[in-house]
């Protein structure tokens, strides 16, 4: 039998005697708690996970959370009041000295509450790196819920044109493509759906508004949905009528660059790797300096997890790693192109799990 997912965090947490993992309500949820316990739903409520070095695991959840935490791993314990809680803290920490929290998720009166119900005293430190070497190589559970999150939101990229009429709203369509990936089994965003067309189309990050689709406009989507809390991403970009020839040139040299990168992808390569290749393609066009952010970056349960396809990333890609291939060409008051695709890294280089045409499309 392998290993439990706790036990490969203690063999990353080198010097922590243990790790209390908390999920609490917004906007203090912590997906790290749901990987470490396997469980498929619920108990956030005042939920703790504590591993100890040898990976261990007690759950700690109130009355509310019993039944869902049953369903999951480790050795559950329910309090129903105070003191309760604070004996089930004092033993499963009992001895430690040394106790990493998640620090990108935790709040600072969480971790002090505990240090002062339980009158322990121990060091605490930050255990987000360990927990981000853990589950940056995914098991196959988790690559099987993946690819259902890829498989739903690439039937909604290829229905994409059939969403797109001259007047239509970039929060309709959003709207649209958000009810059908639920349709089709999804369980909720990884994000919120970007809709951007025209001239919006030039900014990375913009929020679907009233503008409505015209004639010759780009029109760029950039979406995901979960499955079994699972995230996917990608980004489709396509034409309502025939684009303009600047527009036209950049679809092509983002799609070319995208290659680039995707063929630096596999166990043992430098992460940067990709990002370089793809930004020496656009840098080489008409379009240099128009890449304004990196090739990549992982995703899991949450859709930007810290594996940095970026020009400066020191890290090596390995298998089981699941990350973004996106470049990009943004041209102010005149549009933008992405083309993404979530992709497996393997031994001897790496899998496309979202599908969709490639290719120009004009609508």
């Amino acid at each position: 039998m392998g290993k439990t997912r706790a036990e490969r965090l203690m063999e990353n947490a080198d010097g922590f005697d243990a790790i209390v993992i908390a999920n609490d309500g917004e906007p203090f949820l912590d997906s790290s708690f749901w990987y470490v316990t396997e469980q498929k739903s619920g108990c956030f409520e005042n939920s703790y996970a504590v591993i100890r070095k040898d990976g261990s695991m007690d759950v700690i959840v109130n009355i509310l959370e019993e039944e869902t935490a049953r369903t999951g791993k480790g050795n559950v314990r329910v309090y129903h009041d105070r003191d309760e809680f604070v004996s089930y803290f004092k033993e499963a920490l009992n001895g430690c000295t040394k106790v990493g929290f998640n620090t990108h998720s935790v709040s600072y009166a969480a971790v002090m509450g505990i240090k002062k119900l339980t009158g322990l005293e121990f060091e605490v430190t930050d255990a987000s790196e360990p927990l981000a070497r853990t589950y940056a190589i995914k098991d196959a559970a988790e690559i099987e819920a993946t690819r259902k999150a890829c498989a739903i939101s690439s039937k909604v990229a290829k229905e994409i044109p059939d969403y797109l009429s001259e007047g239509v709203s970039e929060k309709e369509v959003a709207a649209r493509m958000d009810a059908r990936m639920r349709e089709l089994g999804g369980t909720g965003n990884a994000f919120d759906t970007i809709a951007a067309f025209g001239a919006n189309a030039s900014q990375p990050h913009y929020m679907p508004g009233d503008y409505r689709l015209r004639m010759h406009d780009v029109a760029l989507f950039d979406f995901g949905t979960k499955y079994d809390r699972y995230c996917s991403d990608m980004t489709r970009t396509v034409f309502l009528g025939e684009p303009s020839d600047v527009m036209k040139r950049a679809y092509e040299v983002v799609l070319e660059a995208q290659q680039a990168g995707i063929d630096e992808y596999r166990a043992g390569a430098k992460a940067n790797a990709a990002d370089l290749a793809a930004r020496k393609v656009i840098d080489e066009s008409e379009f240099k300096g128009k890449f304004i952010h990196s090739f990549g970056h992982g995703i899991g349960m949450d859709v930007h997890q810290p594996i940095h396809v970026s020009p400066k990333s020191e890290q090596v890609l390995s298998a089981g790693n699941i990350v973004s291939a996106e470049p990009g060409i943004y041209i102010p008051g005149v549009g933008g192109i992405r083309i993404e695709d979530t992709i497996l890294i393997t031994e001897d280089g790496c899998e496309r799990l979202t599908d969709f045409p490639h290719e120009l499309t004009i609508v």
